[in-house]
């Protein structure tokens, strides 16, 4: 779970899970331009590929390739995990 904290530390990353989270299935190609019109991240491509490369690391997204093109999908397992530990009602210790 270390890792799963680590990857949401960068804004950059966050942003680029919020983009996913709004559109899945989106190329590196069109997560750069999403970044840099709605969020004013002008990093470079490989910047993105490498936060990528850890949101992929710590399991919050997946990607497929379709010919020539790579897409990226959020994987919400990873985020489920932490609301049943810490934010879903009625859990261990809860109330006493």
């Amino acid at each position: 779970m270390a890792d799963l904290f680590e990857a949401l530390v960068a804004p950059a990353r966050r942003a680029i899970l919020d983009e996913l989270c709004e559109r899945d299935g989106q190329t590196l190609f069109e997560i750069c331009a999403r970044l840099a019109m709605k969020h004013g991240l002008n990093h470079t491509r490989q910047a993105i590929s490498q936060h990528l490369d850890v949101l992929e690391a710590a399991g919050l997204i997946s990607t497929r390739r379709e010919g020539r093109y790579k897409f990226h999908d959020l994987n919400k397992a990873p985020l489920s995990a932490i609301v049943d530990r810490w934010l879903k009602p009625g859990r261990k210790g809860e109330g006493s």
